[in-house]
């Protein structure tokens, strides 16, 4: 089948095999957060190893 592309354009898979996200809150009314709490949304992070089968199952239509 095809890709969903609403999670082709959410989650990457990095070489091992996991799935990465970004974290949630991190795209506006940012001044009210503290800077502690920005930049611990900085990174990416794995999903959970549930959501990572159901993740991998949505984007087959690449991997």
């Amino acid at each position: 089948g095809r890709t969903r592309s609403a999670a082709a354009k959410r989650f990457k898979v990095t070489p091992t095999g996991k799935v990465m996200r970004r974290h949630a809150g991190r795209s506006h009314l940012l001044t009210k957060k503290s800077s502690r709490r920005k930049r611990r949304m900085a990174g990416e992070v794995p999903l959970s190893s549930s959501d990572a089968r159901r993740a991998l199952r949505m984007l087959s239509g690449q991997r």
